[in-house]
């Protein structure tokens, strides 16, 4: 794990450094509003000496303007500084989350199913905020305030050296506690920012089963529950905000402390004659101007703990290191025959897991369709993810005409694969940005071909959009059928040699179950088509069926060869004569 430090240095040399001059630049508006702040300070020494003691009529006007003019001079500049780094933070987190995206949208297919996809949202719109509030609050205020205090004491020194040593014995009082709460706000963020990732987990859940929650009448078990997520978030935002509001706990007793003994000790020197009462009202409004940098800084460890702890979560996001990896010796696919061979093949998802398939040895023949039928859990739809490697081999090797997948590029590999599962997924988009994520550069008379191959032009100009229609988050606005029928048309439209389908279990009605197995024999005809198998006329259609029994290759052959030697396949069979 990175250090502090480390990660200091990695956000400035991976992100702020792209942004310097503009970092620069408030810099040197921070400088003005210093010097600005000082001068306020400053100015009230001639003030009060010259036209309230000495009354001179030539600074009653001069000494005003030159106050009016600094105020300007340092609201104009802080908003001017402020401005250019709220600009620099959220270039940053745009930056953070463009990486965050990438590097998660490139990762294993493994990498992603192991965390809740709320958890990511959390971290890719949740942490990144806290990195916006360092980069552009923290760090702004750290130069802003440190130069401020650093002119506002020059002042007071320059008025008494006395009741500036009395000032300035606070400072290392405030940053101790300041330290102690630094600690204390990172750890309270980090549990924060977890539960926070839990809620954003269990609302998407709560959302994608709301049919669920009514059907098993779970709605006040699920307010219930909500309340205990919504509760969690709640106590440590509180939690969070207690830790921070003990700054003023500790800071307004020191500042009442010190303003007891200046005064006193500035009675003293009054009466002794060291100081004019010109020079205290100066030094007075210096203390009183510090007080405001003092007290940013102490609380400075607060923001960039949080801001750390934020980038502990969302650096190693970045750095993901995909297993799955083109090599360096790694080729174009050269499509001849597009045979398919598993030779030897053993495979699991983790390395805490059995064998999900156990040298496993298959060949698909090029043009074919070939079956792959058992009971669920088998490993059947573990073949069909190691085609495109989903997920790679334990051991063993996998062949397309002779050529090891894993000497193959795999932008070039998977071009040449289309799938089509009975778990349709669709955007909340248009028809035909649906259709064409298979290939953005199809015309519309393309589309429109593979549609009508499909038979979803049908019910696609009946819409009132027709394909400019938005069907809602994953087709919600879609029957079933529909929604295969589109899977289906975009499948066409990438004529990928390779067809991986897995046919959907679910009954539709007679009707649109013949569109649909008439769609799928046009998309696979005179391609290498590898189908888990669930119909009885897809069995019948194969070339060549493979059954798979707890993850073994147990039977293989036609039809007619597995009715005679393989009584799970004989099973299998019967069941679907019965079922059709």
């Amino acid at each position: 794990m990175m250090s502090n430090f480390q990660i200091l240095k990695r956000l400035y040399f991976d992100y702020s450094r792209n942004y310097i001059g503009k970092i620069i630049l408030s810099g040197i508006f921070s400088l003005i509003v210093a010097g600005s702040t000082s001068a306020i300070a400053y100015l009230l020494d001639p003030a009060i000496k010259k036209i309230f003691i000495e009354k001179d009529e030539n600074l009653i006007l001069i000494i005003p303007i030159f106050i009016i003019l600094a105020f300007f001079a340092k609201g104009l500049s802080l908003y001017t500084a402020r401005v250019l780094m709220i600009s620099v933070g959220n270039d940053i987190k745009k930056d953070m989350q463009d990486d965050m995206l990438k590097s998660l949208i490139r990762a294993d297919t493994s990498m992603i199913q192991d965390k809740h996809s709320g958890k990511y949202l959390n971290h890719v719109l949740g942490d990144t905020s806290h990195i916006v509030m360092l980069v552009s609050t923290t760090i702004l205020n750290a130069f802003k305030d440190s130069l401020t205090l650093v002119g506002l004491l020059c002042v007071m020194f320059y008025q008494n050296w006395k009741l500036s040593l009395i000032a300035i014995f606070m400072i290392p009082i405030a940053s101790f506690a300041a330290k102690n709460l630094g600690k204390r706000i990172g750890k309270v963020t980090t549990e924060a920012q977890e539960k926070t990732g839990e809620a954003s987990k269990y609302l998407m859940e709560l959302f994608k089963n709301h049919k669920l929650i009514k059907i098993f009448q779970k709605e006040a078990f699920e307010t219930q529950r909500s309340s205990k997520f919504l509760n969690d978030v709640k106590e440590k935002a509180k939690k969070i905000a207690i830790v921070f509001t003990r700054a003023t706990v500790i800071m307004e007793p020191l500042t009442g402390v010190m303003i007891a003994l200046l005064i006193f000790v500035t009675g003293k020197l009054i009466i002794s004659g060291e100081i004019d009462i010109n020079n205290f009202f100066s030094f007075l409004a210096a203390m009183m101007l510090a007080y405001q940098p003092v007290r940013s800084l102490a609380t400075l460890n607060v923001g960039i703990n949080q801001g750390l702890s934020a980038a502990k979560r969302i650096l190693p996001i970045i750095d993901i290191e995909n297993k799955i990896n083109d090599n360096n010796s790694s080729n174009n696919l050269n499509i001849k025959n597009c045979d398919i061979e598993f030779e030897n093949c053993d495979f699991r998802y983790n390395d805490n897991q059995n064998l999900i398939l156990k040298k496993v040895n298959l060949k698909f023949i090029g043009n074919k369709m070939t079956a792959l039928v058992g009971h669920s859990g088998a490993g059947k739809s573990s073949i069909l993810n190691l085609i495109p490697r989903f997920y790679d081999t334990f051991s063993g090797d996998i062949k397309i005409d002779g050529q090891s997948i894993y000497n193959v590029k795999l932008d070039d590999l998977r071009k040449n694969i289309s799938i089509v599962t009975q778990d349709t997924t669709l955007f909340d988009d248009t028809i035909k940005n649906n259709i064409l994520y298979a290939n953005s550069q199809a015309s519309d008379k393309e589309i429109m071909e593979v549609a009508e191959k499909s038979f979803s032009h049908n019910f696609i100009k009946d819409l009132p959009d027709k394909y400019e229609t938005i069907i809602g988050e994953n087709g919600l606005r879609l029957s079933g059928g529909e929604k295969q029928r589109i899977s289906i048309a975009r499948a066409m439209l990438k004529k990928a040699p390779i067809i991986l389908l897995d046919e959907a279990t679910s009954s539709l009605d007679a009707e649109i179950e013949s569109k649909i197995q008439e769609a799928m024999s046009l998309l696979t005809k005179n391609k290498t088509t590898i189908v888990i198998a669930h119909r009885l006329s897809t069995i019948l259609n194969s070339h060549k069926i493979y059954v798979i029994e707890k993850g073994e290759v147990v039977a293989q052959g036609n039809h007619k060869e597995l009715i005679d030697n393989s009584k799970i396949y004989k099973n299998f069979y019967d069941k679907q004569v019965r079922r059709d």
